[in-house]
């Protein structure tokens, strides 16, 4: 009982922190990640500070150089020294929020990470006139309802970061870093104070030295470093895979994503043609009714059929992307009519020699005839009640207007079992392959 107690706990804790911050990092779900139009544009943020001695050390170099940046700052250190808060402020870099106190929020309740948000934005907003927006949680670590906090908050993490906050990382190592690393839209995390745990007193020295040698290289190089919200407001186009959808949203297509690799290797799936993979498929024993075609061919439960699945990444690239439906649906057609020469081209793989039919179910049912399919009904049963209920929850997640179209195409929403047989798959693709 003890040990089932402690099993419990230990879930709880890995659902309330590690497992969200993981999420968030694998999926760059929060990472702030854009491509600007000059191809040039940076932002550097710092964390942790104010700092008595780095960060005024930190601030001279920015000036030096005319580069403006980003500070997210532990609230209790800011009610410590307001004048450099009030300096940071008044040379024009952006102040954010860290906390206040420098802890994880996976040991803090819900209502301690909104006191530590509210308290430091509190203290900032009292020295420079302006309430913080931005947010970075303590080493990056969210919890489950941080999310909520997106209401008044937009968190921000990073694309790059060098080690900094260790002595043992050396002011070259972070340089060579910072040079081979920097890209167009990258945030790069870098720290004015080591007084935080895990963190060596004086690595903010190394972190100073390598700056000074890196920021005019790179100016040089054209690259133009700005605040977060600089970056955020500065006309350019999302990194590929950054859509403009909102954080959950982004999270579950993510997920789902994640889910679909696992299932694709569990179950042996393949592209039908690798350079063009809107289309997987694999072999497996037909468990159903009977499917008699017009020529005669007949399918039974036991024959070996090749079983088709959407891509759905595909197919969530060019939906998300497509103008309209229209253009989505002239796409696809067109990905369709290249890949089905090559599965005509499968049945003289021998896994294949046996298969009596390509088939597969999905509520895109309106236009596979055009390609030679038939569509048919699918039984009645709880089989096709649970398919409806996991293709609606599909359509949701890979649809940019998923939940648009599950309450605007209810009657549409039909799954539909669609299939050829080999024979009329050789008949019509095989000259064309």
């Amino acid at each position: 009982m003890t040990g089932l107690f402690v099993s419990g706990l230990v879930l709880m804790f890995l659902l309330y922190g590690p497992i969200p911050t993981v999420l968030v990092r694998s999926c760059n779900f929060i990472r702030f990640r854009k491509r600007t139009k000059n191809g040039r544009t940076v932002a550097f943020t710092f964390d942790d500070g104010p700092h008595p001695q780095y960060t005024p050390m930190l601030l001279d170099l920015l000036k030096e150089h005319h580069v403006q940046a980003s500070f997210f700052v532990v609230g209790e250190k800011a009610a410590r020294y307001p004048e450099i808060i009030e300096r940071i402020h008044r040379e024009g870099h952006l102040i954010g929020i860290h906390n206040e106190k420098h802890q994880s929020n996976w040991l803090l309740t819900p209502w301690q990470v909104r006191k530590q948000v509210r308290t430091t934005a509190d203290t900032i907003e009292r020295i420079t006139g302006l309430r913080p927006v931005y947010y970075r949680p303590p080493w990056g670590m969210l919890n489950l309802f941080d999310f909520t906090l997106r209401q008044h908050c937009r968190i921000v993490l990073w694309s790059l970061l060098t080690y900094d906050w260790s002595r043992k990382t050396g002011s070259e190592s972070i340089k060579n870093k910072l040079l081979t690393g920097i890209t167009d839209g990258s945030v790069i995390l870098l720290h004015d104070c080591g007084s935080t745990p895990g963190a060596d007193h004086d690595a903010p020295e190394q972190m100073l030295s390598a700056l000074q040698q890196v920021l005019p290289q790179i100016l040089s190089k054209g690259f133009v470093p700005v605040r977060i919200d600089e970056m955020i407001k500065a006309p350019g186009r999302l990194s590929p895979g950054r859509l403009a959808l909102s954080y959950p949203k982004r999270l579950l297509v993510s997920v789902w994503m994640k889910w679909e690799r696992l299932f694709d290797k569990c179950f042996h799936l393949q592209p039908i043609d690798p350079s063009n993979p809107l289309l997987k498929v694999r072999v497996r024993t037909y468990r159903g009714q009977t499917i008699r075609f017009e020529n005669g061919e007949e399918i039974h439960t036991g024959d070996r059929v090749a079983e088709l699945h959407l891509n759905n990444e595909i197919l969530f690239k060019y939906g998300a992307h497509a103008r309209s439906p229209l253009q989505l649906a002239i796409r696809l057609v067109r990905l369709t009519e290249q890949v089905m020469p090559k599965a005509a081209q499968l049945l003289k793989h021998p896994r294949f020699q046996d298969v009596k039919g390509f088939y597969g179910i999905s509520l895109i049912n309106r236009g596979p005839d055009q390609f030679g399919f038939r569509i048919l009904d699918l039984p009645k049963g709880v089989f096709t009640f649970a398919t409806r209920i996991y293709l609606k929850i599909l359509l949701y997640v890979m649809h940019p207007q998923g939940k648009q179209r599950i309450q605007t195409k209810k009657e549409l929403l039909i799954p539909k079992l669609i299939v050829i047989s080999t024979k009329e798959l050789r008949e019509k693709y095989s000259k064309m392959g």
